[in-house]
């Protein structure tokens, strides 16, 4: 018999994956030309050159016992740390040394390793709505409890008003994601310096440390100018994740870090518990291949375009066709209000289109459905007629 924390797991598995899963079944029976598959946020544009040049390289020169052994910490190698850190110090103007970076398994690994670092049974965890649904697991797996904070539907900005009233003196973390999953919405730089004051406060409050934990999958996944403001800049108990999964192409790798300044509080005992965390979880450490991998491609990045096109279409498609959705700033997702108040009736009268697409209730934002653009532009343009004809059952549009 399993667990009774994993029965309630399995029962709520992600429906995300469910309909990724669907999409492969009926791929079967239509062909996958004919399926169009919005559900997965799965990078489809290919690695940058240099990252296969990297990996042959490092095959070919490297000592083999050294570059597939464990690391001498389990934060990660050293010279990979201090190559990320000088990076971010370039970009950012921060001030990291490599002892602030733990290199983790992926940005989920590191919020798990993160979250397991901060949290005690019944601290609470803030969310923002819409929100990624595995931020529950995750801070389930600890023994958390989360706090959502209501969704904004003008702009999908953080309710700050809301927001500080369910701080309390049990609040241990905020996780803040932009560009965000699932509206591709940036956070502001007002909204952050907002953000941060309420938190500032509240710390002062309530006598507690409260940490604000960006995670920032996304970062790179930017359009039209769009600024992501980093974190670290306007908040001290500030602490971020990263992967390498979208801006490098490389989700099933699983490589990414977290970043722990110095101006975080109790940080020298965070950093080391942080590497306690990566062990025990049995992570042990980051891919050590993929660790140099990323080093020799610190400053490559994925070809944008490519999403931007599809962006582009996929947003004006829609926009002709009726349906209501905020042109997103980052990220790859259209966040679209449901014509219907049930999304989950939207999400299976478009199945019979063999369009898929995954309901807002996943995100914790009923009424609006997540759709990937981090498909193939031909799925897209050949989507667009059956969007068009799936429009039709809830609203005409002058054709003329």
């Amino acid at each position: 018999m399993i667990a009774e924390k994993m029965k309630n797991m399995v029962a709520n598995s992600s429906a995300i994956r469910a309909m990724f899963e669907e999409g492969n079944r009926l791929a079967g029976i239509y062909g996958a030309e004919n399926v169009y598959d919005f559900s997965l946020g799965n990078p489809n544009v290919a690695a940058p050159e240099a990252v296969k040049k990297a990996i042959i390289e490092l095959l070919d020169e490297d000592d083999p016992v050294v570059l597939h052994g464990y690391t001498n910490s389990n934060a990660g190698y050293a010279d990979v740390r201090e190559t990320v850190a000088e990076s971010l110090n370039e970009r950012f103007g921060t001030g990291f040394e490599g002892k602030n970076i733990v290199m983790t398994v992926g940005a989920a690994g590191g919020l798990n390793v993160i979250l397991k670092t901060l949290l005690n049974p019944g601290d609470e965890v803030i969310v923002f709505a819409p929100y990624f649904g595995e931020y529950r697991s995750y801070t389930n797996n600890y023994d958390g409890v989360i706090v959502e904070i209501s969704p904004n539907t003008t702009d999908f900005q953080p309710k700050l008003d809301e927001f500080e009233l369910k701080i309390t003196p049990k609040t241990k973390a905020v996780i803040v994601n932009t560009p965000n999953n699932p509206t591709g919405v940036v956070y502001s730089e007002e909204t952050i310096k907002k953000m941060a004051a309420i938190m500032e406060a509240k710390q002062k409050e309530y006598g507690t440390d409260i940490y604000l934990i960006a995670d920032e999958p996304y970062r790179e996944l930017v359009y039209d100018g769009a600024e992501v403001p980093y974190l670290t800049k306007y908040y001290d108990n500030t602490i971020v994740g990263y992967s390498y999964s979208k801006s490098l192409s490389l989700p099933g790798e699983r490589i990414g870090y977290l970043v722990i300044p110095d101006e975080v509080e109790d940080s020298e005992t965070i950093l080391s518990a942080a590497g306690v965390a990566t062990r025990i979880l049995g992570f042990v450490n980051a891919p050590t291949l993929q660790q140099k991998v990323v080093a020799k491609c610190i400053n490559e990045k994925t070809d944008l375009s490519y999403y931007d096109r599809n962006r582009e279409t996929l947003y004006n498609g829609l926009k002709e066709c009726g349906f209501e959705c905020i042109k997103p700033q980052g990220a790859f997702y259209l966040f679209v209000k449901s014509p219907v108040a049930d999304e989950k009736e939207f999400c299976a009268a478009a199945k019979k289109y063999n369009i898929l697409i995954v309901p807002g209730s996943s995100f914790a934002c009923p009424g609006y459905v997540r759709i990937a653009y981090c498909v193939s532009y031909d799925t897209i343009v050949n989507a667009l007629p059956k969007f068009k004809e799936l429009a039709k059952e809830y609203f005409l549009r002058d054709e003329s």
